[in-house]
Parts: C-alpha cells; sequence; structure tokens
C-alpha cells in the first residue's frame, strides 16, 4: 500500500472511488453508504479539478501494487484547524483498515502543517459512523448545520432534516 497526493490527472478515477463509496447501489457493499438518506452523486470531476489545484487542500490517496485507488481523504488547512472530508474507501474493501490508515496520514499532515486541531463534519443519524470517529478520538463540537445551509453540496435529500454535525479531534504538535 502506498499513500500519496492526488495530482489532477487522477479525478476520474477520485470521482468514480468517491461516488461509489457513499451514494447508488453499489455503495450499500460497504457501512458508509448515504444512498438511503440522500440521492444523487456526492462530487464530479469539475469540483475535483477545482480542489486539487488549491495550494490549502491535499487529498491523499492510498493505492494498492497496481496503482489502483482504494481510497482517499481530502484535507483543508484553514489556520491551526484541518478540515478533513470526502472520506472515502471502496465499498467492498471497508473494514480492512485502509480507513485508519488514511486517518492516521492526515493526523501526520496536521502536525507537519501546524494545525492543532483536525475538524469534520457528520450526518447526524449516521450513528456508526459517529461512533467510528469517536473511537478514533474525536468528540463533537456542539455545531452543526442543516443541509440545505451547505454552498455548492451535492445531492438530494430523501428525508426531511438532515443535519451535519461537527467533531473535532486536538493534535498534539
Amino acid at each position: 500500500m502506498k499513500i500519496t497526493i492526488a495530482r489532477p490527472e487522477d479525478a476520474k478515477e477520485l470521482e468514480k472511488l468517491v461516488n461509489a463509496a457513499y451514494r447508488g447501489e453499489e455503495s450499500k457493499k460497504g457501512w458508509t453508504t448515504e444512498a438511503e438518506i440522500l440521492d444523487g452523486i456526492r462530487i464530479d470531476e469539475q469540483a475535483l479539478m477545482q480542489m486539487l489545484v488549491k495550494p490549502e487542500v491535499a487529498i491523499l490517496i492510498i493505492s494498492d501494487e497496481d496503482a489502483k485507488i482504494l481510497g482517499t481523504v481530502c484535507l483543508e488547512v484553514k489556520s491551526a484547524d484541518l478540515y478533513l472530508g470526502m472520506f472515502a474507501i471502496s465499498p467492498i474493501l471497508q473494514g480492512l483498515g485502509y480507513g485508519k490508515l488514511l486517518l492516521a496520514e492526515a493526523e501526520q499532515y496536521a502536525r507537519a502543517n501546524n494545525c492543532s486541531r483536525i475538524v469534520i463534519s457528520v450526518i447526524s443519524g449516521r450513528l456508526e459512523l459517529i461512533n467510528w470517529y469517536s473511537r478514533h478520538g474525536y468528540v463533537p463540537t456542539g455545531h452543526s448545520i442543516a443541509f440545505e445551509e451547505i454552498p455548492e453540496r451535492f445531492g438530494k435529500p430523501k428525508v426531511e432534516t438532515i443535519r451535519l454535525i461537527e467533531m473535532e479531534k486536538v493534535i498534539d504538535l
């Protein structure tokens, strides 16, 4: 396994991976699916390309020996915080430890960029995901946002109220 920073030529494969991990029938093979609560895509290639050229953003990818992307996470430095998002592992590979490897690499990235905490947003109804992050040291901050208030969001809600709760992990520098 190899963890590297994604390049623009990875955008098409990343788009496929992220959408497969979160939405549609393919996502139901894993435990991170949002298919029951959100319809549509999670991200498109254009949005990925815009992210890949921002200097404050790094999209990490974990690849196998054949350079096939197995998982990804987007990291954005904002002052002393590192925002973690678009965390996706191939649905058929979830539960094998690839997510833990990417999370550990994100913590190293936070330290290297002098970020004292990592901040994430999780759909409030996704208790299994909230519990997974809690087991990895993340705690709710008390802040949340309604899905419809998120600028440039992807997907159409299938349920009436979706909130994203903010969680954080303090990083020892």
